[in-house]
């Protein structure tokens, strides 16, 4: 969703840190903080990482307080030192914010529409528009992910069938797949299914796929 916030938005620092293959919530409090990026604290990188995560669902300084220990003062002067350093992000969340109150309605990456009617409604109860606008930022990059998540499992399933694998994918849950790979079949059915993952859906930041193999889902290794 981070890779698809950086995508949305354009905001170079945080595309420079994907395509670095940096942590991106280290490389965030790096940013923020002004420190060296091996000089990150553990939790420097946990403010780092509410913050990411808290504005994609329109978080308020008195949201990051709510999640952290900050006190609502010092959330506020770290969310304007965050927008400081990701302005293209700031200017993505409000630019949608600012056209869905126009028109209505967001859009995913594949144009998929999420209507909001209570935007257009006079006298709107400012509680309900002010969740419209969260849902609002929220929906382009988690629907987006959703888009790109089945392109991903449609290909997979088609590669599967096509390359004669035994192979089949059990689950979704969220941005990850869970296979049932006979043992044999692992070495191309791994690289299967990281290509087709990877290539999913074309982004300026590049999407990455970790893999994990193991007897169960509780015991997963990374596949090297």
């Amino acid at each position: 969703e981070l890779r698809l916030l950086a995508h949305l938005s354009g905001d170079v620092e945080m595309l420079g840190a994907f395509h670095r293959d940096e942590d991106i919530h280290a490389s965030t409090a790096a940013a923020v903080f002004g420190a060296p990026l091996a000089a990150v604290t553990y939790e420097q990188r946990s403010l780092a990482k509410a913050i990411n995560f808290g504005l994609m669902y329109g978080m308020s300084s008195y949201g990051l307080a709510a999640r952290t220990d900050l006190t609502v003062p010092e959330a506020d002067r770290f969310i304007t030192a965050y927008f400081g350093r990701f302005s293209g992000v700031k200017a993505y969340l409000e630019g949608t914010i600012r056209r869905a109150n126009e028109t209505g309605y967001v859009e995913t990456v594949l144009g998929r529409r999420r209507y909001f009617p209570e935007l257009l409604a006079r006298g709107a109860n400012p509680n309900v528009r002010r969740a419209a606008e969260r849902a609002a930022v929220n929906m382009p990059i988690q629907g987006s992910a959703a888009d790109i998540i089945k392109i991903a499992m449609i290909r997979l399933h088609r590669a599967l069938h096509d390359g004669g694998h035994r192979a089949r994918i059990l689950l979704q849950v969220h941005d990850e797949l869970v296979l049932e790979v006979p043992e044999p079949e692992m070495p191309a059915v791994t690289g299967l299914v990281r290509d087709t993952m990877e290539n999913a859906y074309r982004l300026d930041a590049p999407l990455k796929v970790d893999e994990e193999a193991g007897p169960n889902w509780l015991e997963m290794e990374p596949v090297a």
